[in-house]
């Protein structure tokens, strides 16, 4: 299995993030003053050279005012392959 880093999936996981937060009107700077982090940390995990687990995720989009929730099944819509993988998980 290849490094998820490396895949479409990802990218789309870093779009979608990118997208929360300029859809909620915060620069990364802001974004940053929220989650009490360095700027830099913001836009290494927007362009990849950050890598993000299920928390910080979490953390990321409510300090944009989103629904983790709902932003993750934005993402899986986007993703039909992401939802096919974790459909394939359940049936097991």
């Amino acid at each position: 299995m290849e490094k998820s880093v490396h895949t479409p999936d990802y990218r789309a996981l870093r779009d979608e993030l990118q997208k929360t937060r300029t859809v909620s009107g915060l620069s990364q700077r802001d974004l940053a003053m929220r989650l009490g982090t360095p700027h830099s940390w913001v836009a290494k995990v927007e362009n990849g050279e950050r890598r993000i687990d299920l928390v910080e995720f979490c953390w990321f989009v409510a300090a944009c005012g989103q629904d983790p929730n709902a932003v993750f099944r934005e993402l899986l819509r986007q993703r039909p392959t992401l939802a096919a993988f974790s459909a394939k998980g359940r049936s097991k």
